[in-house]
């Protein structure tokens, strides 16, 4: 996730480069890069699928996005802190549960 708002009139293609230029990343990864808005209640997605480069954008109707204070950088989210980002939950709050693997059968 980019810490700092970028322009939302931004692309798939301008994106891609600030992920590249800035965030020091390779957009053709397997990675989502989450990008935020100067309004909180914004955010943009890119991510390569593996046949192109897919953009979703989402804006709350009714609360904002709990953000990072706004500085120059990247958070990595874990899977369950970006699934409650993305559902407008507080992710500061949530925590991935470190399952251990199953013994073997026996």
């Amino acid at each position: 996730m980019a810490t700092k708002p970028v322009d939302f009139r931004k692309g798939h293609d301008g994106l891609a480069a600030l992920v590249q230029s800035h965030l020091k990343m390779k957009p053709f990864d397997s990675a989502v890069y989450v990008f935020r808005a100067k309004r909180a209640d914004r955010l943009k997605m890119i991510w390569w699928d593996g046949t192109g480069l897919v953009m979703a954008y989402k804006r709350l109707e009714q609360n904002q996005f709990k953000w990072p204070a706004i500085k120059d950088g990247v958070l990595r989210l874990d899977p369950a802190q970006f699934e409650a980002l993305f559902a407008g939950l507080d992710w500061r709050r949530v925590t991935s549960l470190e399952v251990p693997s199953p013994a073997a059968a026996e």
